[in-house]
Order: C-alpha cells, then structure tokens, then sequence
C-alpha cells in the first residue's frame, strides 16, 4: 500500500455501504483510485475501484464501469472475481472484486528475467482465463504485464485483473481509452489501432506480453503515429527467443489476423502438449508401498472359492447350497438409473428393485421417447431408498415429455435432469413442474435445463441481422460456417441510426437464441450517417486509415471523442507505393450536410501520387487542418467543437480507380442528393472502389 493523501476519495478506516472498511491505497490514477479494503461480516479482503468525483457523474464512464462488472460472471482461478458495483451516499462509484496479493508481471519483469518455461506456464493459465472471458463475449482490450498478477509469486497461479476501460487518461498516460479504442500502444494488436478489438487481439496482446516479461523491457512501440501505424504491420522482433517460446510468440502475436492462433482454446491445447511432464508409465506391475507387486481383487476372491470348495465337497456345488453366495441378487449401492433421449436415439439403464417395477419405469420411458427399451435394461437390484422411489421416478419421465432432448440421472434421492426446450416458455414451464415435483416427492433434482437450439450456425444470425442493418452491415463475431454454442454470447458490431432500432433487434433476435445473450456492439449514429453508409458497397478498408489528431498539441486521438473547445485535425494515410488511384473525402456531419474536402472546386486534384506528403513511410493527406494553419495559409478546411455541433460526424475516404464522378462535387451538399450521386456511381461501375476508410468523430461536452 502507498501513503494518503488529502485529496483521496476515500480515508483509512472509512466504511463504505456499512460492509467494507478501507484499510488504505493500493494504487492512484487519472480516473480513479484502487484501495485495499474488509468486508466486516465475512473478514475477507477485497480490492475496491473507486471513480474520481468528476467521473461519478458522468455516463460513459458509469457505463465502463458497469461493463466490468459484467466479469462477475465469469468464474475461472485465472480472473479476478468482481463481487458489486456500488455508490456511496457521496456519490462516489465503486467497484469490489477480490485482492490479489502478489507481484505484477511488470513488476517481476522489471527485478529479472523471466524463465523461458516459467512464462509458458503463465501463458497457459492466462489462456484458460481469456478462454472463459471470451465465452461470455468479453475481450479484455488491455492485456498488458502489469495487468497480470502472480498470486503469492507463483506462475501457476498467474491471475487476469483489470476488465475495465475506464484507464489512466490524465496527461502523459500510456493507457489511451475510448469507445473505440482502448489499451497500450506497446501491446495493443494492429487492428486496435483502428478502432476494432475481438478475441484474438487480446491474443497478440499476451505475444506481447510474453517477449516483454522475456527481454526484461517493454517492446518499442514507435514515436510518432506513423511509426506506431508501421510497426504494428511487421511481425515484433523475437530474434534470440528460445524455442519453444519464440514459435508461440510468433504465433501469438502475428499482424495478421489469418496467421495469429485462432482461440484462446487453441492455445490451451499447445500449451498443454508442450508443458506437458515426460510420461514414466509403461506396462509394469504395479508395486505395493514395500515394493512387492499388488495383488488384484480377483486373484483373492479366486483363492477362496478354491478353499470353501476344498472344504464344503464338490457336492455342495451340486446341491445348490452356494447358489445365493455365488449368485446372489446385487446390492446396488447407491441405487441408480440413468435415461436420456435425444437426436441420436432413446437410451435406459440403471437397475429395479422387482419385475413389476422393471416393467412400470419400461413402460413410462417408452411414453416419454416412443421407444421400447432392451428387456434386459433394468435388471433386478436390492437396495431401492424407499417404496416411492419407482412412482417418483416414472413421474419424473412423464413430466420430461415434449422436450426435444434430455438426460436423467438418478442416483438413490439425488435426481440430476439436463435438457433442451424449444422456447423459454416450454423451458420454465417443465422447471416450475420439476420443482413441484420435487416438493411433493422429496427427490432432490439439480435441474439442468437450457432453451435450444443446442447450436446455432452464423449464417442463422446473418439472415436474422438483415432486415435490420439500414446502417450498413451488422456483423456477428463468428463467421456463416461457424456455430454458436449453448451458454455464448453472441457479440454484433456495426452501425445503426438510434437506440430504438437497437432495441428493435434485441427484441426480435433473443427470442430465437436460446440460452444465449446477444451483445450489440454497435455506433449509434443517426439517420443522416445511415443514407451514406447504406449505398455504399461492402468494401474494406484495406491498407487506408483515417489519422485523427488534436490541432492545438498535435498529439494522436484514437478515441475519435472531442469536446467543446477542440480542434479535430483529420489526415488519411496509405502506403506510399499506392499509386494510380483516386482518392475521395467527405464527412457527414449531424445537420443533414455533407462536406466534400477532396476532390472539390477548391481543391480540384484527386490523384493519389499527387497530394499530401510521404512521412515515416507513410503518405499523409491532410484533409481538415489546425486553426493556426488555416491563419496562416497552409490549409483550407478547419472545424471547432462548439455548443452547436455535438453530436456524431463520420469522415469517409474513398479509394477508387478512377474518379467516381464526372464533374467536381460543390463543397457542401445535402445528404439526400449525395445518396443519390454515390447510389448511381455505385451502380455504374461496382467494381471501381478499392477501399472504404471511415472513422466517427464524436463531439460531446
């Protein structure tokens, strides 16, 4: 812990929501403090994420705060656990997950280098946690060494902490945030940088992450945002790495998404193969603690059959007297039976106490299935728990009619039921029953049921999302071919024109998902970004991006967030051997206008070869400049956030072959008619586009 200070949100000994008494600072930042605190009824030690007062109040930042604690479903070693998300009276925010006691990575990284197979092992428990984080549809987006935590030093015990987005932002701040983007330019994944995050970047963030811990220093990011832009397309440097660390960060951190591991899973079963210990298992015998070879169960049993025989006579055999020791009905102990039904057939097994009992629970399967089980499915047993439990049971298989499949297991009291229903109507309906069941008989059922269907393809979700994407197209993060299993969260990116259509499709998607949550990632934009974006054609972004800058300090915005009072400075950037194209900027701003900065009557060349400069390897084509650049000659087009303009604008630069329109464009123009024009050049020519770069800018107080 570090010393107080006056200005601390909270004061040692202070008790928050009358449970947690704060016993002091772990950490401070630009958007919050992090404190050590106990819970005074259960004695456990927590850590708490407190927002600075300023961001208490504010929404985005409530609503990052709220999308961490969405963590605490997750339940893996290698997570933290977030318990609540609270506000004191004062109305300060905060956040309660467990207190990790150990050593960042960074730390250890910073006294020494880590061990080739000391970081492996770490790798694969970091796996396993991003495994069960990306199960429920959350990426973590800043994966970094000092946001993984060796629980009492121990690599085995590496631990994910820090969910959330709402990072340092003060001055200087490494951590940069935003809707669209969020994490470490050192460790971030390329498409980061251009506002995207999935599963696999925070993959390459743990490549990173790795070679870092390895080499005892944080990997050069670049210093300028050229440079920065350039790395991130070349594999990082592992020249020196031992194998098999170097192949795994290769993997791991590979630029492109079509060379880097697939999953989290699949890193798991590498790492597992790799680490795993030289077997010492052949075909011996094995030994007794005193090193004499065991002997089995039925050699002894063998051995005294031979010695009452030898005693009794051979007539004994022949008389029967042995009949109900050699044959006797079996004790089944404890007493089970086990049924399911399902698309590939009915199966029954188990035991029952009598014939009469054998041929009743037979009889309610076949009502449940429609399938007539094996005479011998049953056979007899002593040791039934009471005279009910036959009538409990073959209830139990009538009320599991109608589901399209189940599975029952019944072991003595215990009844453990697992199945599919077709709706979550159906699905309510046969728990509520189960649960009076289980009051009436005093079986004791775990219950298992889930709404189907038990997997639901890509394409399924692409024909669903179709009526919907009026904004351009929504995407799910699995691809047609791929399938959404029971319990995934099915997580969609894109665009759409207010809240109300976003509800719209919530509400018309979930009721065919099943047990399944649906996340819209989506930029809620509004009807004006909308009529561009649906004419233009499903083209990418290829090597173009669109550069935002801040025109008074110069300094890279990846959020795309300004405020009142900023002066966004836009460049588009393409590599500088992209020659023989022509290159078309406008930007949709929320007032049913649209600005044409490239080509227009003031600035009447297009050509790619023949505007902007080459810098850091990079053409760079201004399109809006810096106040200052505007007062002194050097730039056309120059825009403030005031009062009267928030709200969101969209930059778009187009990449085609040849100019897409006959004449130069005004400098301004409804969106109506921009439509209109992009709609009939579209049509004309589909394949003249190359490439489609767009970024948000988001004006806010």
């Amino acid at each position: 812990m570090i010393g107080p200070l006056p200005g601390d949100i909270f004061r040692q000994g202070q008790v928050l929501n009358h449970t947690y008494e704060i016993e002091g600072v772990l950490g401070r930042g630009g958007t919050g403090e992090v404190y050590r605190a106990r819970n005074q009824i259960s004695g456990r030690i927590v850590a708490i994420k407190a927002l600075n007062a300023q961001f208490s109040g504010n929404d985005d930042y409530i609503q990052l705060m709220r999308r961490e604690e969405q963590m605490r479903d997750v339940l893996n070693d290698a997570v933290v656990r977030y318990t609540e998300c609270s506000r004191t009276e004062q109305g300060h925010v905060f956040l309660v997950m467990d207190f990790i006691d150990g050593p960042s990575m960074n730390d250890v990284m910073m006294r020494r280098r880590m061990d080739p197979r000391e970081l492996m092992i770490i790798a694969h428990r970091v796996a396993e946690g991003l495994v069960a984080a990306h199960g429920r549809g959350i990426v973590h987006r800043d994966l970094s060494p000092d946001n993984v935590v060796l629980r009492d030093g121990a690599a085995e015990k590496a631990t994910i902490i820090d969910f959330g987005i709402a990072k340092d932002t003060s001055t200087g701040a490494k951590t940069i945030v935003g809707n669209e983007f969020a994490g470490k330019y050192e460790y971030a994944a390329p498409e980061q940088l251009e506002g995207r995050a999935e599963k696999r970047s925070d993959l390459y963030a743990l490549g990173a992450t790795l070679l870092a811990a390895y080499r005892g220093q944080v990997p050069f990011g670049g210093s300028t945002p050229g440079e920065i832009v350039r790395r991130k397309q070349s594999r990082l440097d592992t020249e020196g790495v031992p194998e098999p660390l170097k192949a795994l960060v290769d993997w791991l951190a590979a630029p492109a998404l079509a060379d880097r591991a697939p999953s989290a899973e699949a890193v798991v079963t590498r790492l597992a193969q790799t680490l795993k210990p030289v077997s010492t298992r052949g075909g011996r015998q094995a030994l007794a603690p005193d090193g004499t070879a065991r002997k089995g169960r039925g050699g002894t049993v063998a051995l005294l059959l031979v010695l009452l025989l030898g005693l009794m006579g051979g007539g004994a055999w022949y008389a029967g007297l042995l009949d109900p020791w050699l044959n006797p009905m079996p004790v089944a102990s404890p007493y089970r039976l086990t049924a399911s039904f399902g698309p590939e057939g009915a199966l029954l097994s188990g035991n029952a106490p009598d014939v009469q009992a054998a041929q009743r629970l037979g009889l309610a399967f076949t009502a449940a299935t429609g399938t007539t089980p094996p005479e011998d499915a049953l056979p007899l047993a002593q040791g039934v728990p009471d005279d009910r439990w036959v009538a409990s049971v073959a209830e139990i298989f009538e009320l599991l009619q109608g589901l399209p499949e189940w599975s029952l297991t019944v072991t003595d009291n215990a009844v453990t039921v697992s199945g599919l229903g077709d709706s979550r109507d159906q699905t309510e309906q046969k728990r509520a029953a189960i649960r009076d069941w289980q009051t009436r008989t005093g079986m004791q059922a775990d219950i298992g049921l889930k709404t189907g269907p038990r997997s639901l393809q890509g394409q399924t979700v692409l024909d669903a999302l179709a009526p919907f994407a009026l904004c351009g197209p929504l995407t799910p993060d699995k691809g047609p071919l791929q399938v959404y299993g029971m319990g995934e969260t099915i997580v969609v990116t894109g665009a759409m024109e207010s809240g109300e259509a976003r509800d719209a499709v919530l509400a018309a998607l979930e009721p065919g998902l099943g047990d399944r949550k649906l996340r819209l990632d989506v930029t809620i934009l509004n009807k004006d970004l909308c009529a561009v974006r649906k004419v233009l054609p499903p083209v990418g972004a290829g090597d173009a991006v669109i550069w935002f800058g801040d025109g008074a300090t110069g300094a890279v915005n990846l959020s795309g967030i300004f405020h009142a009072g900023d002066n966004p400075v836009v460049e588009v950037l393409v590599p500088p051997g992209m020659t023989d194209l022509s290159l078309w900027v406008l930007v949709v701003d929320n007032t049913n206008q649209v600005f044409s900065l490239l080509p227009n009557e003031k600035q009447p060349e297009h050509a790619i070869q023949n505007i902007g400069e080459v810098i850091d390897g990079l053409r760079r084509v201004r399109v809006l400049y810096s106040l200052d650049d505007i007062r002194s000659g050097k730039g056309v087009y120059s825009i403030k956030v005031d009062p009267a303009n928030f709200g969101k604008s969209e930059i778009i630069a187009i990449l085609s072959k040849t100019s897409l329109f006959g004449t130069r464009l005004p400098e301004t123009l409804s969106v109506g008619v921009l439509a209109d024009e992009l709609k009939d050049a579209v049509a004309k020519d589909p394949g003249n586009i190359v490439s489609i770069a767009s970024r948000v800018i988001d004006a806010r107080p």
